[in-house]
């Protein structure tokens, strides 16, 4: 137990007990928070100079770049000291020896410090321009894009592989146009039919680009699709042109737009909402889900109507509630 006696000159009290636990929480709070310090390869030389890393003025901006705690340590000690000997480098680093010399060749493949090495005398090190600094992050960034665009194009048979070892339905979710746009491109390496509802008037309304690409490439593409949209004089016009070995199109009788497309194929169910403000794209991909669209959507072809015949009259504004 610990006891915290009352000032001296202070009207008298009653002495304050702290049980040890609590004594531990008030001193917790007092005491200053910390980020966690970078991680350096290898540890440090020397403890006592552990602390020179927090002091490096570049350091946090340099790691940011792409360039690991240790490889920033030393190029700004170059930076800031001129040519410099490896030996030098060391004496100056919280790093070890070796690991210093590992550092310096990595600096110099990445073209961040250059090397000078006279014949006969001991080799140089000196820091390239800061300009290459800023090179070296926009390369990292375009091999980040590139690294993306390559995880992009085999995520469909990532999670297709997922799904089928761990039996998990799994999920994408997007808003905005990029988003709309990867799930229409992955409906474009379909194996199967498309399956699809549609309020194509509110499609061709908000997004008719989108649209219009997209049903060039399923054409140029020959995937074959069954829309089953609602019934209109729009869409009737609209269809007068279609492309009738890839697509066929029936017609239901529906009161209000519902501002969606859905589509079903291969193992997979996508939605894409769409209005004046937003665009949202779901992608789920399951056996068994998938199944049961197709089902009902196979039962809702044989009662939909063929485009023939004439376009039915517009509701009166009393129907549409």
């Amino acid at each position: 137990m610990e006891t915290i006696e009352p000032q001296q000159n202070n009207p008298p009290q009653s002495p304050l007990i702290l049980r040890g636990d609590e004594t531990a929480a008030l001193s917790s709070r007092n005491r200053p928070q910390l980020k966690p310090p970078l991680k350096i390869r290898g540890g440090t030389r020397d403890i006592s100079k552990a602390g020179e890393l927090s002091r490096n003025q570049y350091l946090q901006t340099l790691v940011a770049t792409g360039l690991e705690p240790d490889q920033a340590q030393i190029y700004e000690i170059l930076l800031k000291n001129g040519p410099l000997k490896a030996g030098k480098v060391a004496q100056k680093s919280t790093l070890k020896r070796g690991l210093v010399y590992k550092i310096l060749d990595e600096l110099v493949n990445l073209g961040l410090v250059i090397k000078n090495e006279p014949t006969g005398k001991v080799a140089m090190f000196e820091p390239a321009h800061p300009l290459k600094i800023k090179a070296f992050a926009e390369s990292k960034e375009q091999k980040i894009k590139t690294a993306q665009l390559a995880l992009d194009g085999i995520l469909g048979n990532l999670t297709s592989d997922y799904n089928l070892a761990l039996n998990k339905p799994g999920m994408q979710f997007y808003e905005g146009i990029d988003g709309a746009l990867k799930i229409l491109n992955d409906s474009l390496n379909a194996k199967t039919e498309i399956y699809s509802y549609m309020d194509n008037e509110t499609v061709n309304k908000y997004q008719p680009k989108i649209n219009d690409e997209y049903v060039k490439k399923r054409n140029r593409l020959k995937v074959k699709k069954k829309i089953i949209t609602m019934d209109s004089e729009y869409i009737r016009n609209r269809a007068k042109n279609y492309n009738k070995s890839t697509t066929d199109i029936r017609v239901i009788q529906a009161p209000v737009p519902f501002s969606t497309v859905m589509q079903i194929y291969d193992d997979k169910v996508s939605y894409i909402v769409i209005d004046k403000e937003k665009l949202i794209s779901v992608l789920i991909q399951n056996l068994f889900i998938s199944k049961m669209h197709k089902q009902l959507f196979e039962v809702m072809w044989l009662s939909a109507k063929p485009l023939a015949g004439p376009a039915p009259t517009a509701p009166s504004s009393a129907e549409i509630t």
